[in-house]
Formats: structure tokens, C-alpha cells, sequence
């Protein structure tokens, strides 16, 4: 059963990132019915996902466990990531949305720096969080309206879970270019986030947290990682348009 499944999986390469069933077959060299079973299963567990033209891709799930190896996202990110480290002394964290939630897919951070709950490889809900709320912000109006009609989390007394608040502070993250928050995910703990946009879509967001005692230094803080984040956004651009 591994190896079949490994078979399925290994039809996908860079030059071959989404596959029919019949792609599958032909390239796994597995019998179609067999690669329908596996293929269906694969997608329940998130291995693999449907595009919207009907063909396969590496999901989410594969992709969260490739984090242990180098990415394009965190290759390219990581040099400035290290860069606003180094000219704040600050917690530097790089996000993207998986489902509902902000999962952090690298971290750059100092012993002298506040303590934050982020790690790479971890999940926080979307709205208290500053990249959280920058992604939120850049998604479809459907999503966003799905996604204020939950029930939210609620970490801290200042955690602002009311739709319609939240709502027009969505706006103005969009409107701005950033968002900041003041202990809502922690309290003792404040951030400043901005997004990395590819074709108008925000495919990830970079954000500093300090110490609430510093929370008047957001200010000061918000040039420096819009400049990073655009930064990386070019970056990322060139790279990505460099693999198709």
C-alpha cells in the first residue's frame, strides 16, 4: 500500500504539478481503478486537492510536512526576514492562510525578544493575530463574510470578535497596506503585519511582535516591514515566474 501511494505522489513533479486521474495512472503505472481509490482517499486527508479544472495537486497536508524541507516561499523570504530582524531586534515571523486558521512557516528571533506563541510549523486562529487579520483582509468577500459568521475565539479580553468591528477593520488593513494588534492573541505581546501579494492575492504575510510595554515603537516599525514585505513579494515574484 506505501509504495503505491508513494507511486501516486511521485507522478507529481515541477514540471507535471497537476494531473487527471488518467495522468496519474499512466505516469504511476498503477490500474486506473486503483489510482481512483488512492487518489480519493489521498484527497480526504488533504495529500492531495482538486484544482478548479478538475485535475490533482499536491494539498495542503503534503505541504505543511515539506516545510521541514526548503520552500520557494521561505527561501526567498528568509534573507529579509533575517534583514528586519536585524535592524529591529525583534520577533520576525512569516504566515499563510490554511483554512481558518494562520499557519507560520518560518520565525526569525532573538533571546532578547519578547516571547511570542508563534513557531514554524504552527496554527493560530486568523482574526487576533496581525498576519492573520492581513490575510483575512485580502481574501473574497465570501470567504471573509463565511468566516466572521463563525463562532470566534476569544484568547484574550481584547480579542475583537464582534462581526461588524472586525468587518470595518478588515477594511482598513486593505485600505492601509498593514494591520496591527494590541494584545489580542497574548496579552503583554502587540504586532504590525503586512502582506506579500502575487497577482492582487496575498500569498503570505510578515510580521514583528513586541513587548505591549513598546507598543508606541508600532509606529516606527510599520516602514520597515511594508519595505520587507515588498521586498519579498518582488522576490518571490521573479522566482515563482522563473518555475512555471
Amino acid at each position: 500500500m506505501t509504495s503505491r501511494v508513494l507511486a501516486v505522489l511521485g507522478a507529481f513533479d515541477a514540471d507535471h504539478p497537476r494531473l487527471s486521474l488518467s495522468d496519474i495512472a499512466r505516469r504511476s503505472g498503477l490500474p486506473l481503478s486503483t489510482v481512483h481509490r488512492l487518489v480519493g482517499e489521498l484527497e480526504s486527508g488533504q495529500a492531495l486537492s482538486r484544482a478548479a479544472d478538475g485535475r490533482f495537486r499536491i494539498g495542503l497536508r503534503l505541504w505543511e510536512l515539506g516545510q521541514l524541507a526548503p520552500s520557494l516561499l521561505q527561501d526567498v523570504a528568509h534573507p529579509w526576514l533575517q534583514e528586519l530582524f536585524g535592524s529591529t531586534g525583534e520577533n520576525v515571523h512569516l504566515a499563510v492562510r490554511d483554512g481558518l486558521e494562520v499557519l507560520y512557516v518560518d520565525k526569525v528571533y532573538g533571546r532578547h525578544a519578547v516571547p511570542i506563541v508563534s513557531r514554524a510549523g504552527g496554527r493560530l486562529p486568523m482574526h487576533p493575530t496581525g498576519v492573520g487579520k492581513v490575510l483575512l483582509a485580502h481574501e473574497q468577500e465570501w470567504f471573509v463574510n463565511a468566516y466572521l459568521a463563525r463562532s470566534l475565539e476569544r484568547p484574550t479580553p481584547h480579542t475583537i470578535t464582534e462581526p461588524g468591528r472586525l468587518s470595518r477593520e478588515l477594511a482598513a488593513v486593505r485600505a492601509q497596506g498593514y494591520a496591527l494588534t494590541s494584545e489580542e492573541m497574548t496579552l503583554g505581546s502587540c504586532s504590525v503585519a503586512a502582506p506579500i501579494l502575487l497577482e492582487g492575492r496575498a500569498v503570505a504575510a510578515v510580521g514583528i511582535v513586541v513587548s505591549s510595554r513598546r507598543a508606541r515603537d508600532l509606529q516606527r516599525l510599520i516602514d520597515p516591514v511594508r519595505a520587507v514585505a515588498g521586498q519579498i513579494t518582488r522576490s518571490y515574484a521573479r522566482s515563482h515566474a522563473d518555475r512555471r
